[in-house]
């Protein structure tokens, strides 16, 4: 049964939101632009929410509390200052970011209480993998506890990070499927040092992305309603050439 704390339901009898998966990877300032132009569209009552599950070419994101110290190898990989909250992040291949556009106004003026759903969300779809997802006082995300490595071994598998303007919100999560995790080398992943990064199949789980998408859909149907599943990417994408070529 799911905690009334932790729920975020849509309006009786209003329009689902759209539920889109994109196949090619997306370039991240067009992502913005679309997450901006739909965010606007929700607000003023003229478009649905939306869920918009996509792969990044490999980048950093530094979110409004990023520190510069914090970008160790800045030539790596493009960086790209982000509006949503926290710090700097890696987005890339294998990882599957789901950009979460909804209208809370309507739903639940809460913000604590929707990262505590979007983290619940992550952590119920890591569930169908036999994978126990945590939260940590203090810090945004999902850990799983890694003791085969060292006793205490904590590493991070999901990042967290939205924005909200006139009570839409938009940026979401990221979920390491089966990304490089070297590429975060390159960066202090979300500005805390000592933890490392994980997958899973890095946790020897043989995920593919359709598998986590899958996943991923069950539990957001459980806490936050039911969607209308969407062929194809956004409409306001259209006309764009993808970064997938």
């Amino acid at each position: 049964m799911l905690n009334g704390l932790i729920a975020f339901p849509a309006v009786e009898g209003g329009e689902l939101p759209e539920w889109r998966v994109s196949r090619a990877p997306v370039a991240y300032d067009d992502a913005v632009r679309v997450m901006e132009s739909r965010a606007a569209a929700i607000a003023e009552g003229t478009a649905p929410e939306l869920v918009w599950l996509l792969e990044h070419p490999p980048l950093y994101t530094a979110g409004t509390s990023a520190r510069d110290e914090d970008l160790l190898e800045p030539e790596r990989f493009p960086v790209f200052r982000s509006g949503r909250g926290g710090q700097f992040t890696y987005h890339g291949p294998g990882q599957r970011v789901a950009y979460v556009l909804l209208d809370l106004k309507r739903r639940r003026p809460d913000v604590r209480a929707f990262v505590a759903a979007l983290e619940e969300w992550v952590i119920r779809s890591l569930a169908a993998f036999a994978v126990d997802g945590e939260r940590r006082e203090g810090r945004v995300g999902v850990w799983v506890r890694r003791p085969e490595k060292a006793p205490g071994t904590e590493e991070k598998i999901a990042a967290i990070g939205v924005r909200l303007r006139r009570w839409v919100s938009f940026h979401g999560i990221s979920l390491n499927v089966e990304p490089d995790l070297g590429h975060y080398a390159g960066i202090v992943p979300c500005g805390i040092s000592g933890p490392g990064v994980t997958s899973l199949v890095d946790l020897g789980r043989p995920v593919t992305m359709d598998d986590a998408d899958a996943a991923l859909l069950a539990a957001f149907r459980e806490i936050f309603g039911d969607v209308a599943e969407m062929a194809g990417d956004p409409p306001e994408l259209a006309g764009v050439e993808l970064a997938g070529g």
